[in-house]
């Protein structure tokens, strides 16, 4: 009962703490911080975009709390400072960005950064274990680290988009990692669901505001530091390759662009009209559609990541098969719409 008071504290607590905030950082940021309709960007008017700053806020000051009112064990403490640590790195880059549009920061300097919270995740402890070596671990939690902050920032291109799947991966990621020990995962996962969803409505108001990239690549960032972050073998062999299924859609999101940018001929790090959810728009599908359909797939590919921390080698097997052959149909077809 007492650690369902706790997780219910740091869901209320980052939640209540980012919506109080959200209105007060609008009024702040619609004198000066505003993101601009103009090139790939169509929306109405222009929108204050310090919405990241409410979310961090409320994650960071639920954990803080829940730090001094828990007695954390000793390395759960150590894995939770690479977190604040690198999440607070990937937000003061993002806020940097954020705060000097139209130019931003430069692609190096955000790979450099980003590179550097990849490091203090694995210094402390945070990185994927699922092979023995460290000359493995470690590039591929670059790679994922990496690969996902930028996913999600991908991910912010529709009103909702990105937060709605952010909610539904921090959603998996408690559910499979609520039994377990791991409460820093536990804690933070619950904490960053809270926020989201103090978010949400403000992503669609008629005085909204906007993620902007301090946002997305936090989230991007907390998640995929989550998803290293706990067990997912304890049942069963295969269940170390359940975070390919919590964020299938970010993944293949990002996978798809570069493959379409790649196969016109474009540079896959520069933007360009080429997302899943602007070819869903080409085909006429209204905004509300584009987000249902985005948050029943992750759901989806959800519930198969907690089957697969529960089953047989055989039954893992055909989950791959079915999810990499519906994979590869969905590109085939978006493929075939036309951007231009």
């Amino acid at each position: 009962m007492k650690t369902f008071v706790l997780y219910l504290t740091a869901l209320l607590t980052a939640g209540i703490l980012t919506g109080v905030s959200l209105p007060l950082l609008r009024r702040l940021a619609a004198k000066k911080f505003l993101d601009v309709p103009g090139g790939l960007k169509h929306h109405a008017g222009a929108v204050p975009v310090l919405g990241g700053c409410g979310i961090f806020l409320g994650t960071l000051a639920s954990l803080t709390l829940i730090r001094l009112i828990t007695a954390f064990p000793s390395g759960t403490l150590h894995n939770l400072r690479g977190i604040f640590i690198g999440g607070t790195l990937i937000f003061a880059l993002g806020l940097a960005d954020d705060l000097n549009k139209p130019k931003g920061v430069s692609v190096p300097v955000k790979l450099i950064v980003q590179a550097l919270t990849a490091a203090a995740l694995i210094y402390y402890g945070v990185c994927i274990h699922a092979f023995g070596s460290a000359w493995i671990s470690w590039p591929l939690t670059f790679l994922w680290v990496v690969g996902l902050t930028n996913a999600f920032n991908l991910l912010d291109i529709m009103d909702g988009l990105c937060v709605s799947q952010a909610i539904v991966c921090t959603l998996g990621l408690a559910v499979i990692a609520l039994p377990s020990e791991y409460i820093y995962v536990n804690f933070a996962a619950l904490a960053l669901l809270g926020a989201c969803l103090a978010f949400w409505p403000y992503n669609h108001a008629k005085r909204k505001i906007f993620l902007g990239d301090s946002g997305a690549t936090f989230l991007g960032f907390m998640i995929a530091a989550l998803s290293i972050g706990t067990g997912y073998s304890e049942r069963s062999n295969w269940g170390f390759l359940a975070p390919l299924f919590i964020l299938a859609v970010p993944l293949f999101d990002t996978a798809f662009v570069s493959l379409a940018r790649i196969l016109k001929g474009k540079n896959p790090l520069k933007g360009s009209n080429d997302h899943i959810a602007l070819r869903l728009k080409k085909c006429h599908w209204p905004p509300v559609m584009i987000l249902s359909a985005f948050a029943a797939a992750g759901l989806f590919f959800n519930v198969l990541a907690f089957t697969l921390t529960h089953c047989c080698a055989q039954i893992a097997l055909a989950l791959f098969i079915f999810s990499a052959a519906a994979l590869a149909l969905a590109t085939l077809w978006l493929l075939h719409v036309k951007t231009e």
